[in-house]
């Protein structure tokens, strides 16, 4: 059986208009008509968007929420508790407001509302962009029903640093892989128009180069060229917009010295003239403010004016808009047809989904359990989601999967074996612990149905040094035939405001999974947390690591199912596992240096006088290479890539830019081993002789591909400009005269190359 796949993103942004009109011709009539009506300060109130009872002004005092929005001055508000809050608001917008100008609720509705599915980054290890658009669908059906029509997802920053917190809500490291699962959650979440009830607007965040904070701390500032911010940082976001997103946000962090909240050349040369992008941009919250601390405004004046005449639309949190920018108007400082351009973007938006028809959500779903269709679909992506980072044999077998043997005993050891809301992650907005079942109870059911004896011991808490729960761990351990221990960090040390300098085990965890290992029992680790984990010493003592993340609603039932070989894991990283700390930021696709590894040196050891091996790119004491790189993920059976085939053993880059040449790569697919499993098929291509350096692996296509044991599939990929173009020396996209390799590998660390000449 051949499979093919073609291309779907550009290489690099084109210089044209490609987003998609959010308005139509007669919408357009109707906001020309209420734009004559509505007063200056009315327009204004369209682009402030408030949180109900946080401190709002400048001295932190508290607002009339009430009052505020009866006379006009709120266009959208965010943080509503549930839709009878909603629908109090907007009850006085459409009633008691002079113009009836319903508002436009926001949250940040990140991996599901009430039903929660795994983090972004776990999601993003399905390498299953149609899995995506379905949990983002079950997300916006629930939250809409409850009056929010707009998300502050998907969150596409490209994240290279597992230091940085929010690398939880990011789809990792690479932005051909990013592209396509911006465009899944906006599919996901906008339905296929906006004006469905069950649609809510999707917003692209954080626009642009959050990812790449300094020191991986958030909210601090970047450095990014040009051309790196162009090829690796913006393409999510470009994908995000040509799907018809409505909505972006600018992010905390100065790029080169420019807050992204005031900085023209993101905002306006690039989204508006060369994207053609016609939604709204919103800012971080407070972040207009900010850029009084980032030391490019004195006062709030200057702030408003800088981050509006930028292309900023609406100022979320800040408080600058509304009172500064109807003086600068009446000054001529801010022209007013800016003014009804951002106004007009508001309202498009708003007419666009129906608000002014039906400002109001349904009647609200009863407050019953979850349906077994939303529940089917999260251990779905539960399952998907779950990455095999380690399977070593024992007693001449892999550990994984256990054996289901009646009599058999399992210890269940640590402090996420039974914590339902550590199983909801970072951002589980509305999910509720009474809706988890935990591997405690999933394990407990399938070990008391299988004849098999469950001990448990919490042995610790996941912070904090008490040891007085070891002796009980120990005990279960000597008694079990096998230990499964579930550890990691806690949710709330993942996401916003959660950087680590320190990637291991929270408390004293690494000291209990020592300890219990000491017994020579063999050993299963789960883990769950929110970013890559030096979990190197585990990496070499532990016989089977099961990377998990925060896996939603149905975590118990999905990992069982794993763990007993019921589901064959398939996950893949996105996201390379770091030895040390001291490697961060680490990524597969970065540049090669003038002293390159050559493949014969060992680093291992520490460089010893003036051997060649010291003068090189290296650590004198870490390796370089990742625990676990981008794109592993090991099965319960095993597959064989033949060697990589070519169309054509050249191509010609005239005929790549005119988008008349393109080339055929194929390998065949074997599952070599006794189980059905799932591999995901991955390309990857480098180029050489290029004007401008090139990574060392770049990905370019992937497959998912579910074979039965012997079968043997030939998986396909077209590769033209889309692939082979890049910004150049004279920041042109194009393809260019060079060496290219090409790989179909099982990750970014496998394979043998095959090797074409692009001609001119």
């Amino acid at each position: 059986m051949k499979t093919r796949f073609s291309m779907a993103l550009l290489a690099c942004a084109p210089m044209i208009a490609q987003a998609p009109a959010l308005g139509t011709p007669a919408i357009e009539a109707r906001i020309d008509a209420l734009l004559k009506q509505m007063t200056l300060e009315e327009k204004v109130g369209q682009l402030n968007q408030v949180s109900p009872g946080i401190p709002f002004g400048p001295k932190g005092e508290r607002i009339d929420d009430a009052a505020m929005v009866a006379s006009g001055q709120v266009g959208s508000m965010l943080n509503l508790r549930d839709g009878a809050h909603a629908a109090k608001f907007q009850k006085l917008a459409v009633e008691k407001s002079r113009l009836h100008i319903p508002l436009l609720f926001g949250l940040d509705v990140v991996h599901g509302y009430r039903a929660t599915f795994p983090i972004p980054l776990g999601l993003s290890a399905t390498w299953n962009p149609e899995l995506i658009e379905q949990t983002s669908r079950v997300a916006a059906q629930e939250a809409s029903a409850q009056g929010v029509r707009w998300t502050f997802s998907p969150m596409v920053d490209i994240a290279r640093d597992a230091r940085w917190g929010r690398i939880a809500e990011s789809a990792g490291e690479d932005p051909y892989l990013g592209s396509l699962i911006a465009k899944a959650f906006v599919r996901g979440y906008q339905g296929e128009r906006l004006s469905d009830p069950t649609s809510i607007l999707a917003c692209a965040k954080h626009f642009v180069g959050y990812g790449a904070s300094e020191a991986g701390r958030d909210y601090n500032s970047t450095e990014i060229s040009e051309r790196t911010l162009r090829q690796v940082y913006l393409p999510p976001f470009q994908a995000a917009v040509n799907q018809g997103a409505g909505t972006l946000m600018s992010s905390f962090n100065a790029i080169n010295g420019v807050p992204a909240s005031s900085n023209a050349f993101t905002l306006d040369q690039i989204l508006r003239k060369e994207w053609g992008f016609q939604g709204l941009v919103v800012s971080d919250y407070a972040s207009v403010r900010e850029t009084m601390a980032h030391g490019i405004a004195n006062d709030d004046a200057t702030a408003a004016r800088k981050s509006f005449l930028a292309g900023l639309d609406m100022d979320m949190g800040s408080n600058v808009f509304l009172p500064e920018l109807p003086a600068l108007l009446k000054s001529g400082a801010v022209p007013p047809a800016r003014l009804d351009e951002a106004v007009r973007r508001v309202l498009r938006l708003k007419f666009a989904l129906g608000l002014f028809e039906n400002p109001y959500p349904g009647p609200a779903p009863t407050e019953g359990p979850l349906t077994p269709q939303v529940r089917a679909l999260a251990r779905r992506a539960a399952e998907e989601s779950f990455v095999l980072l380690r399977n070593e044999p024992v007693k001449g077998s892999p550990l994984l999967p256990l054996k289901a043997a009646a009599g058999q005993k399992i210890a269940l050891i640590g402090p996420h074996a039974d914590d339902a809301l550590e199983m909801l992650g970072s951002w589980a907005i509305r999910g509720r612990a009474e809706d988890v079942v935990t591997l405690r109870a999933a394990l407990a059911e399938r070990t008391t149905r299988e004849k098999m004896s469950l001990l448990t011991a919490k042995g610790t808490e996941i912070l904090g040094g008490d040891e007085s729960g070891f002796a009980k761990a120990l005990r279960v351990a000597r008694e079990a035939d096998v230990v499964v221990m579930a550890l990691g960090e806690k949710a709330e040390y993942t996401g916003e405001a959660t950087s680590r300098a320190h990637l291991d085990l929270p408390g004293n965890q690494q000291q209990l999974l020592e300890a219990v290992a000491a017994t020579g029992k063999p050993i299963v680790l789960v883990l769950f947390n929110g970013r890559p984990l030096t979990v190197t010493w585990a990496g070499q003592h532990v016989p089977a690591i099961l990377e998990a993340w925060s896996p939603g609603n149905e975590a118990g039932p999905a990992l069982v199912a794993t763990l007993f070989g019921d589901v064959n894991p398939s996950g893949r990283l996105t996201v390379s596992f770091p030895r040390s700390v001291g490697q961060e930021p680490l990524y597969y696709n970065a540049l090669s240096t003038g002293r390159p590894v050559s493949p014969d040196m060992d680093l291992s050891q520490p460089p010893r006088g003036f051997e060649a091996s010291r003068w090189v790119s290296r650590y004198i004491d870490e390796v370089n290479a990742p625990l676990f790189p981008f794109g592993h993920g090991l099965s319960y059976t095993s597959f064989q890539y033949s060697p990589v085939s070519v169309s054509s053993p050249t191509l010609s880059a005239a005929a790549l830019n005119d988008r008349q040449g393109s080339l055929r790569v194929s390998a065949d697919l074997t599952n070599t081993g006794t189980r059905s499993g799932t591999s995901v098929a991955q390309l990857y291509i480098r180029l050489r002789g290029t004007s401008v350096a090139r990574p060392v692996r770049e990905l370019k296509g992937f497959q998912r591909v579910a074979l039965a044991p012997g079968e043997t599939r030939k998986v396909e990929f077209e590769v033209g400009k889309e692939a082979l173009a890049f910004w150049n020396m004279e920041m042109k996209c194009l393809a260019e005269p060079s060496a290219l390799s090409l790989w179909i590998a099982p990750d970014s660390a496998s394979g043998k190359a095959a090797e074409v000449d692009i001609t001119p």
